[in-house]
């Protein structure tokens, strides 16, 4: 026979454990409901910041302990999916996973629909990588000296492709051009796949894309890495030189990649996205998976992402500026 004491503290224990219960519940509720992060990327799918953002993605949503999902917002040159992060909530829930492109951009277009340094907060210096000089099989030479001169030899014969006016790839193979002294065309493409075709098929004879994006290519001998657009030779092309080494002492150009939220986005919100977002790059597989397709990890924090775009927009600015180069779509 139960006493009254045994009733009531069973009667206790009854209540502690529904109210547990019901607070494990009403959290999974909170969880469930709560928004999760939007990863923007300004291309579509299969490029190499895509590519880039859905290696990152599982291990950023494992730091913020929230749902990340990447969102593909292509076109004018990545302008619709900055404006779109920059007039979001500052709330955390938007991040732009940016290109080289937002630093070029406010060169070729000063009216932007917002400012590319006023308008946005930055989160981390996440990745960059050289450009890869890359071949058709009927280009001459099979390195940059030996392409370098038959363009010499024949000027206005041969054409470089690029990912359209004011890129990246225009800008690197315009500032070659100066440097070497040679006349190459210039074929503006809607991005890297027009431009691996254009390689494939003979329209264009080089261009300058991301590892990532030739390296199947490469692979199977059908393009040709003339040399690499950065400091050091990469790990998976250890024969080929880089454009210092051919022959244009200080030559160096790189894409790059930050993390950032709008200008507006409180102090602890957007340390607690850098938090995430560095644990989410320096993780070994996530890292090993980036240099396995010759991204460098710079895993840095939103500042030196400011102050690397700044650079960045102040290098070609003068660069446009010095040779009067026509950046007109």
């Amino acid at each position: 026979m139960q006493t009254p004491l045994r009733t009531h503290l069973r009667g206790v224990r009854f209540l502690k454990t529904a109210a547990t219960c019901l607070l494990a519940m009403s959290a999974g509720v909170m969880a469930a409901e709560e928004p999760p992060v939007r990863l923007v990327v300004p291309f579509p799918p299969g490029g190499s910041t895509d590519i880039a953002a859905r290696i990152i993605q599982p291990k950023l949503a494992e730091a913020l302990n929230r749902n990340v999902i990447v969102e593909n917002r292509p076109g004018a040159n990545t302008q619709i999916a900055s404006q779109y992060v920059a007039r979001s909530a500052p709330d955390g829930n938007t991040m732009l996973l940016s290109f080289d492109s937002h630093s070029i951009n406010p060169i070729i277009k000063p009216d932007l629909p917002y400012d590319t340094f006023k308008d946005f907060k930055g989160i981390a210096f996440a990745l960059r990588f050289p450009l890869v000089i890359g071949a058709g099989q009927s280009t001459p030479g099979n390195n940059l000296k030996e392409f370098l001169e038959a363009a010499r030899a024949n000027p206005q014969t041969y054409s470089y492709a690029s990912a359209g006016v004011g890129s990246l790839s225009q800008l690197a193979a315009e500032d070659l051009k100066r440097q070497a002294k040679v006349d190459i065309l210039h074929v503006p493409y809607a991005g890297g796949g027009p431009m691996v075709q254009a390689l494939l098929s003979g329209t264009s004879h080089i261009t300058f894309l991301s590892y990532a994006a030739l390296k199947s290519n490469i692979e199977a001998g059908k393009i040709k890495p003339l040399a690499i657009t950065g400091t050091t030779r990469l790990r998976d092309l250890p024969d080929v030189p880089t454009v210092e080494e051919s022959g244009f002492p200080g030559f160096e150009a790189y894409s790059w990649q930050g993390l950032w939220v709008p200008a507006a986005t409180p102090d602890d919100v957007a340390k607690e996205l850098t938090d995430a977002a560095l644990t989410a790059l320096n993780d070994p597989e996530v890292k090993s998976r980036l240099n396995d397709i010759g991204f460098e990890v710079i895993a840095t924090d939103g500042a030196s992402a400011e102050r690397y775009a700044v650079e960045q927009y102040e290098r070609w600015s003068k660069f446009v500026k010095d040779t009067g180069l026509s950046l007109i779509e």
